[in-house]
């Protein structure tokens, strides 16, 4: 993993080799740091990437939820075409094509649902 600064707008960070349950905390922890300065994208380069499972996956969700939350929006690059079969079977390639604050309005509006009427 690399983490690129360069453009404080859309920080890039390059993740290669497997992504696992084994290897998933570091670049956990690197996508809070960055998205702890909110920046308005959030760039995950995939072009090295070789192999991933459900805790990779997770991530990269987090990544999604985490910069929904905090105005970033999320961008993937270089996505081989295993991990794009991989997001597309897992419903998460809809997830990331959700416009940026779409997460927040369905969370405030089931939470107006529960709270039953007025």
């Amino acid at each position: 993993m690399t983490v690129d600064r360069s453009d404080p707008a859309a920080p890039l960070i390059r993740v290669g080799g497997d992504l696992s349950y084994t290897t998933a905390a570091p670049l956990r922890d690197e996508v809070d740091r960055v998205l702890a300065d909110a920046p308005p994208a959030l760039v995950l380069d995939f072009g090295d990437l070789i192999f991933i499972d459900s805790t990779g996956l997770g991530v990269i969700v987090h990544a999604w939820r985490e910069g929904q939350q905090g105005g970033t929006a999320l961008q993937l690059r270089g996505v081989p075409r295993f991990l794009e079969t991989i997001l597309d079977m897992t419903g998460v390639t809809g997830l990331l094509a959700r416009p940026l604050g779409e997460h927040l309005a369905l969370h405030l509006g089931a939470a107006e649902n529960s709270a039953g009427p007025a």
